[in-house]
């Protein structure tokens, strides 16, 4: 429900995204200085915004009324819950998935682009637009429609309880914003550079055309900030 309903939609609009607009103003990726995926992308996943969305969806789990009672008491053993806290545990779950497709939407917008504000660069990707319309209708279908509380073990919330979960969307999005308020005023300085130094590129590719043992050495001495 979570992959194939949610995430891979977001994934192929992707293909469709608009460049943000200072992308052409910097210096291009070197191929063998700096990976497609590298290090600081992994941090980024998940040490960064993958805490975010798990943190957000544990708090909303445990705010449901007696949901901090019933683990208190009798822990995660399904058989010693009554008729009634398995309800409870079963809307916890529901408001979990509900967080966390919030959760999802906020990373999935946060990532259009990599410096610019969202409020200039706005939501040009209507295909993009339409998977995340498509993720919110799925996500509702889950939590009101009856037909799919069996297959999925959701179960019908109160409206205060589909609400409260869109506070996660918001203050990813502003958490994301101000990282890249940030890293765009290191970049203005100078101390958060997209590549490279220039003067060592050059030195970088005659090393490789050299040998492959001095090209694993080049890209063990050079890097960039992370999360820049």
């Amino acid at each position: 429900l979570i992959d194939i309903g949610t995430d891979i939609w977001t994934a192929i609009a992707y293909a469709f995204q608009p460049a943000e607009s200072k992308l052409m103003a910097r210096a291009p990726r070197h191929p063998k200085l700096i990976k497609l995926a590298d290090w600081g992308v992994g941090v980024y996943s998940y040490c960064y915004i993958g805490v975010l969305q798990c943190c957000f969806c544990w708090i909303m789990f445990f705010s449901l009324p007696g949901m901090i009672g019933i683990f208190n008491e009798k822990g995660a053993k399904d058989e010693l819950y009554t008729t009634a806290e398995k309800l409870i545990v079963k809307e916890g779950k529901t408001v979990y998935y509900w967080t966390l497709v919030m959760g999802q939407i906020a990373a999935a917008i946060s990532t259009t682009t990599e410096r610019q504000s969202l409020f200039t660069y706005c939501f040009p990707n209507m295909a993009l637009n339409m998977a995340f319309l498509f993720e919110v209708i799925l996500g509702l279908m889950a939590i009101y429609g009856s037909f799919m509380h069996g297959p999925f073990n959701t179960a019908l919330l109160t409206s205060d309880q589909v609400v409260k979960p869109v506070s996660a969307l918001i203050c990813i999005g502003l958490i994301e914003e101000l990282r890249k308020y940030i890293f765009r005023q290191l970049e203005e300085r100078g101390q958060c550079a997209w590549l490279l130094d220039v003067a060592k590129a050059p030195d970088a590719e005659s090393s490789d055309e050299g040998s492959s043992g001095s090209e694993d050495s080049s890209e063990d001495d050079n890097g960039k900030p992370l999360l820049c």
